[in-house]
This record gives C-alpha cells, sequence and structure tokens, in this order.
C-alpha cells in the first residue's frame, strides 16, 4: 500500500515545517548512534593502534582486527567503556544531522526541474556542500568524541587520565589550544562529512527514487530499508580515508604552541600513514565504518521517514 505524501496526508498541514523536520532527523540520528556506537569506537581504536609515531616511543600493536578489538575494550576496560565518547556524538548530531539534512533538502528543491527531478550532478553537489556546512559546525564535538573514545588506551598504556567527563574534555582542549583548537582537524573532518554525505543523502535519495520508479515500488519501509543498505555502503568506501586522518589528528598530542606533534598537517598525516603503513592503511577501520553506517543509515533513515509521516509530514 503506497505511503501518504504530504499534500495527501490529511494531517500534513503545520506539521512539516523546517523545525520539525531538524528536530526529528535530529531523533533519527540519536537512535541510530545509539544502536551502532561501539563500531565507531572500534574503529577509532583500529585506525590510531598502529600509528608509527605511537611505535617510535614503544608501542607495540596489540589487537588485529574488529572482533578482537572489541572484545579486548570490554575485557579490559568494561563494556560500557565500548560506549565512551557517546555523549558528544549526541551534541553533535543536534547540529550536525538537522543542518545537513535541511540544507540539502533545500539544495535539491532549487534545482529540481520542471519534472521534479534533480540531476545525479546536482545532489551530489548538495550533498558535499550539507556535510560540509553541517560538520564545519559542529567539529569541536568530534574531537571531544575522538578524545574520549582514545583515552581508555593511553590509561592502559600506564598513562596518567586526563578527564573523567565530557565537560571535562571540552575544558581541557581549551586549555591546551584556545577557541580555535576545537576545530583540530577540521579540514579533513569536512572533507569526510562531504564524502559521506554525497554518499549518504545521494546514494539514499536516488537510490529509494529508482525503487519507486523503475521497479514500481511503494515508498514503504522496504524501500527505505533497501535505499538504505545502499547509502550505508556507499558512505563507507568514500569516507573512509578522510576518516582516518581525521582520526589521527585530532587524537595527535598537543604541544605548549597548541599545534599537534606529530603530524603538520592533513597532507603530512596522508604521506606519513601511505610511506609507513602503505596505501591501505586509509581503509584501516573500514569493516566497522561500515558495520557501522549500514545499521546507522537503515535506523536513521527508517526512523525519519516513519516519524515524519506519524506527525502528518512527507517522507525524504
Amino acid at each position: 500500500m503506497p505511503v501518504l505524501r504530504n499534500a495527501d496526508h490529511p494531517a500534513s498541514k503545520g506539521t512539516d515545517s523546517l523545525p520539525a523536520r531538524y528536530g526529528v532527523a535530529v531523533l533519527g540520528a540519536w537512535a541510530a548512534e545509539s544502536a551502532t556506537y561501539p563500531f565507531d569506537l572500534t574503529k577509532t581504536r583500529l585506525q590510531i593502534q598502529s600509528e608509527v609515531a605511537a611505535a617510535k616511543h614503544g608501542y607495540t600493536l596489540e589487537n588485529h582486527g574488529m572482533i578482537k578489538t572489541a572484545l579486548g575494550i570490554a575485557k579490559q576496560e568494561g563494556i560500557s567503556k565500548l560506549w565512551s565518547g557517546l555523549m558528544p556524538m549526541f551534541q553533535r548530531h543536534a547540529i550536525y544531522s538537522g543542518s545537513r539534512l535541511i540544507i540539502y533538502e533545500h539544495f535539491r528543491n532549487a534545482f529540481k526541474d520542471t519534472n521534479g527531478k534533480v540531476s545525479l550532478g546536482a545532489a551530489s553537489m548538495g550533498g558535499l556542500v550539507a556535510g560540509s556546512l553541517a560538520q564545519l559546525i559542529a567539529s569541536p564535538t568530534d574531537l571531544v568524541k575522538v578524545q574520549m573514545q582514545a583515552e581508555g588506551r593511553r590509561v592502559l598504556q600506564g598513562k596518567p587520565r586526563r578527564f573523567a567527563n565530557c565537560r571535562q574534555a571540552y575544558t581541557m582542549l581549551y586549555a591546551e589550544a584556545g577557541i580555535l583548537g576545537f576545530w583540530r582537524g577540521a579540514i579533513p573532518n569536512v572533507q569526510r562529512a562531504a564524502l559521506v554525505n554525497m554518499g549518504d543523502l545521494v546514494a539514499y535519495d536516488y537510490s529509494k527514487q529508482f525503487l519507486i520508479r523503475e521497479f514500481g515500488m511503494a515508498d514503504t519501509a522496504l524501500v527505505h530499508a533497501a535505499a538504505a543498505f545502499a547509502a550505508g555502503f556507499v558512505a563507507a568506501v568514500m569516507g573512509t580515508p578522510a576518516d582516518v586522518l581525521k582520526t589521527r589528528l585530532m587524537n595527535q598530542p598537543v604541544g605548549p604552541d597548541g599545534r599537534g606533534t606529530l603530524y603538520r598537517g592533513m597532507i603530512d598525516c596522508l604521506k606519513q600513514s601511505v610511506k609507513n603503513e602503505g596505501i591501505f592503511s586509509l581503509y584501516k577501520g573500514f569493516l566497522p565504518l561500515w558495520m557501522r553506517l549500514g545499521p546507522w543509515a537503515l535506523i536513521n533513515w527508517v526512523a525519519f521517514e516513519n516519524i515524519m509521516l506519524a506527525i502528518g509530514g512527507h517522507t525524504f
């Protein structure tokens, strides 16, 4: 049975406003984040565990894969640590997820042709712009999340604990490098978000419309799930290299001048990673990232679509 669309829904008036869509996008992201966050933590640990800079200080590779890493965290640090850094991620999505959806939809609507269609090029540009702007605003929360995710490994290495909660992490980072220090790693972070959103938003949008148009499928949960699966895979393929660089830049120690001590910047991080670990180092953590983005996209989009329908709004 086809889903009632915006103008056809008897309760659509007044429930499809910009604030409503923004809020529902945040709720969908929070639901997805809560369920898949351990994959993100595991991905971060995989990306930083074999950094050559750390090895120079006597650090040895203790894990070799996603499952072993996750089990090691649960055993050595406690199962609750698999959700370490979740609070700044909630803060991030309160900014990021609502913004990216609103920006993309406005971009898409502006470039629709007379038949209501948008070219793949225009949609891709919309995904890039939406992801870039939303992530630039939300980048400080990502920095805190990465620091909290890496803190458990520091403690296991015998280093002193730097903070105990999210608020203390913000305070420490501000003391180290000031307000601008919160945007450390912002360039690869923005690049990652641009690529991920070009994969997630555009792949979901186009996959959904393709299934409806070419196969005559109704705008139901089955279509939402299939499109979300495609979106998660494309997002992981496009976003993993930038995600690796972003994680390493954000995780590096900071000197007295507020600058990172391991890498001079994104290009230097890229060169060191490829030179010392090979080109495939840029895809470290791909499996947990994909295993996270796939279910994340599924939960996020199905939640968004169904909540919008429940309040009388139109789907994506």
